[in-house]
């Protein structure tokens, strides 16, 4: 018999160095999620800070450690509730570096994500992923990560987290699919750019398709609204093994996306009869790709 998980994505509206207002604007989403059913929840990138920085001392002031506030207050409504939270902060790193990075938040215990024994069980900090492809200016303020997607064993779920433009990367995503990954979550900022009309934007198309190669739920959580000239796209998605939305993408307005999702259908890579999308690659003829267009290779 199958077993659902309530994935929700909450898309809310941040402002760059509003720490009190971002902090209760996600936890109010989470707790709305919450009573609506959810069992993981999905934060966007940088929900506390913000994202659009005026230089790297700004981001400096607006960071915090994982051990910091914001992961507190996550870390204290996952354990109330038995829940899994997965979100964004810009992290003061123990090295001194700043990170763009997710943390995920839940029990150990329990065989399904909202039971009564993992809400019993406390929550803790189970992963943290430091983003790995940083976009535009974030070069200068975020020194990359250098550690792979983590995986986490929600109950029977397999879980694993990237961040944003990582996700535009079929190499970095191929890796958590490789390694078991039933959903892969992912808080974006997603700023918009200019479209044809009617046209999904490209930032869905992307990670429906990053889905459907690699057979396996993604849920990406984005924001809303304007910051400093840049406006978002509010593409936050719930995405089946198939490449098919099952939720969203979310619109311009603060709301909350949610799935039903049979996340242990993503264990099945077979697309026909013949084929697996796993089973079928073909790494040595792939290596040859990679020799031939690596970075110290001058055109």
């Amino acid at each position: 018999m199958s077993q659902l998980t309530n994935v929700a994505c909450c898309q809310v509206s941040l402002e760059v160095g509003k720490l009190a207002a971002n902090r209760e604007a996600c936890l109010s989403a989470a707790a709305r999620a919450i009573e609506n059913g959810a069992h993981i929840i999905v934060l966007p990138e940088l929900a506390a800070s913000g994202y659009v920085f005026g230089s790297q001392e700004e981001a400096r002031a607006l960071a915090e450690p994982v051990s910091g506030p914001t992961i507190s207050g996550w870390t204290d409504l996952a354990s109330r509730t038995g829940t899994t939270i997965v979100g964004g902060i810009c992290e003061l790193g123990e090295d001194g570096n700043l990170y763009n990075t997710a943390v995920v938040i839940g029990s150990q215990a329990g065989s399904q994500a909202g039971s009564q024994a993992a809400s019993q069980a406390g929550s803790q900090v189970r992963a943290v992923y430091r983003k790995a492809h940083l976009w535009d200016t974030e070069k200068a303020v975020f020194t990359p990560g250098s550690q792979a997607p983590p995986l986490i064993d929600v109950g029977e779920t397999r879980l694993a987290v990237m961040i944003c433009y990582d996700l535009e990367f079929p190499e970095w995503v191929r890796h958590p699919a490789l390694a078991g990954a039933h959903l892969l979550c992912v808080p974006t900022n997603w700023p918009r750019f200019a479209r044809p009309d009617g046209e999904r934007p490209m930032e869905v198309v992307r990670a429906q398709a990053a889905a459907a190669v690699n057979r396996m739920f993604i849920a990406a959580s984005d924001r809303v609204g304007s910051e400093r000239g840049v406006d978002w796209v509010g593409g936050s998605v719930i995405i089946d093994p198939d490449g098919w939305p099952l939720a969203g993408p979310a619109g311009e307005e603060a709301t909350i996306v949610m799935a039903a999702c049979d996340l242990g259908t993503a264990a099945d890579k077979k697309i026909s009869a013949h084929n697996d999308v796993l089973e079928d690659r073909r790494p040595a003829l792939y290596r040859q790709v990679i020799e031939v267009h690596s970075p110290e290779r001058h055109w």
